[in-house]
């Protein structure tokens, strides 16, 4: 029986204009990741305003480790909502329940162990990170609330905007996370500034945080119980395990995508690791240029995330014309926003460096850094889309070759060569360096694989 969820899900995959169908799916995606993107900053900001440099590095350690939750929800989510699309698109409803629920219940058992594992291993971690008697308190402090007790709420919310999105309900994916996005903004200053007393401001930081998270999840269990027990997306086991290779699918596209993930932040801290070696005004600089050129990113990752279910579902149902219009028309919108993306920060670059810093060597230092790295923008955009188009096609395994090359092959060894040669500036080049090359690589992979899916049988089905 075809239930309400699925019409509408066959509507926008299927049925509606590319152009429409894209909007109904990208415009949600986009906005959220640019919700995620303010948030992220909200809580380093407010613990900013203290006027006490321990708080912020204690809560910059953590850092890395609440990355990893989120590559955690990538493994599940990703995996289970490419899948589920496929599947949907090859009419096979019963299947893509039994991945939803095995998803979810992944994404929670992983969540969990890694939420007790920092739990019971917190001091060895931070003071492997960095955390030093200065340090420590405030660092436990926000690992406690946002890893270990927020850790599987983060998880598990991500997860289930990733599946929700995956059966065409990307403003319901959307909406949740930028709840969670806006309710982290507001609720940071009320918990930092009023409700905790003056020296426990990141424990309050932290509060909010995991407040937020458990909302959003909250928000994402009423979506479910309002699309009725015969929805796709369902925490329900009743339907069993899914099938041997589903479950292989799962891992195969969630595991690079997680891998992908940690290599873009391992990427990061190189880049501040090697800046450190130099001054004060050059680390600052480009921990500004991070923070900034992260905007047109996240919009072309909002970008990738409508599209994948959209192209899963067109691959697997066998409508070429429909899939191949849908990664034009996406890798176009993608182009143009990097283009505008890069105008912008040429002329705008003194002011973008001005809203972070008042400092005028610092602000003349990340303008320069912004103008250069600025021009990787379309390259970084190009070379994450073609991962994404592998994710969707359910083959993980070019899509961890492409991250892998891209990050270990290319980007990290580019960083470390022309630092030797150019110095900083060298450093700020690596990325459009190194991404010139992993296009290059990934058109070639692309074309290679849609020239033999051309000579294939006449299907798309894996």
């Amino acid at each position: 029986m075809r239930t309400n969820e699925t019409l509408t899900q066959e509507k926008v995959f299927r049925d509606l204009p590319v152009p429409a169908a894209l909007r109904k799916m990208i415009l949600p995606a986009v906005i959220s990741q640019l919700i995620v993107l303010l948030y992220n900053m909200a809580d380093t900001f407010y613990v900013g305003q203290t006027g006490n440099p321990y708080m912020v590095a204690g809560t910059s350690l953590m850092l890395p480790v609440f990355n990893i939750t989120l590559c955690l929800a990538g493994l599940a989510g990703i995996g289970g909502g490419s899948l589920i699309a496929r599947l949907l698109g090859q009419g096979r409803e019963d299947e893509a329940r039994r991945v939803s629920a095995f998803s979810l219940y992944l994404g929670l058992f992983i969540a969990a162990l890694f939420a007790v594992g920092v739990g019971v291993f917190m001091r060895p971690l931070l003071e492997l990170l960095g955390a030093g008697e200065n340090t420590y308190a405030y660092a436990s402090q926000y690992a406690l609330c946002v890893i270990v007790v927020g850790g599987v709420p983060t998880v598990l919310s991500n997860v289930l905007a990733n599946l929700i999105r995956s059966i065409g309900c990307s403003r319901e994916a959307g909406t949740g996370i930028i709840l969670g996005g806006v309710l982290n903004i507001a609720l940071d200053p009320l918990f930092m500034f009023v409700l905790m007393p003056e020296g426990w401001e990141v424990l309050g930081a932290g509060i909010a945080t995991c407040l937020s998270n458990c909302i959003s999840l909250l928000f994402f269990v009423v979506v479910l119980v309002r699309m009725g027990r015969g929805a796709v997306i369902t925490f329900s086991p009743g339907k069993g395990l899914p099938e041997r290779k589903s479950i292989a699918a799962i891992f195969g596209v969630g595991v690079p995508s997680a891998v992908t993930t940690f290599l873009f932040d391992l990427d990061y801290v190189i880049i501040d690791k090697l800046m450190v070696s130099y001054h004060d005004l050059a680390l600052a600089a480009v921990g500004i240029v991070l923070k900034v050129e992260r905007f047109p990113l996240n919009v072309g990752v909002g970008i990738c995330q409508g599209t994948m279910p959209l192209v899963a579902y067109n691959y697997a149902a066998g409508n070429r014309k429909r899939m191949e219009d849908t990664v034009r028309l996406s890798r176009m919108l993608g182009l143009v926003i990097a283009g505008i993306s890069i105008v912008l920060y040429e002329i705008f670059a003194v002011q973008f460096s001005h809203l972070f810093i008042q400092d005028a060597q610092t602000v003349e230092l990340a303008a320069q850094f912004l103008r250069i790295r600025v021009l990787a923008t379309p390259l970084m955009f190009l070379s994450f889309f073609t991962v994404y188009l592998f994710q969707a096609f359910g083959k993980g395994r070019i899509a961890l070759f492409l991250g892998v090359v891209r990050w270990l092959g290319f980007n990290i060894p580019m960083l470390f060569i022309l630092n030797q040669i150019f110095g900083m500036f060298g450093i700020v080049w690596s990325q459009v360096a190194a991404d010139s090359l992993t296009v290059i690589l990934s058109f070639y992979v692309f074309f290679r694989f849609r020239r033999a899916m051309g000579e294939g049988s006449g299907t798309l089905n894996n």
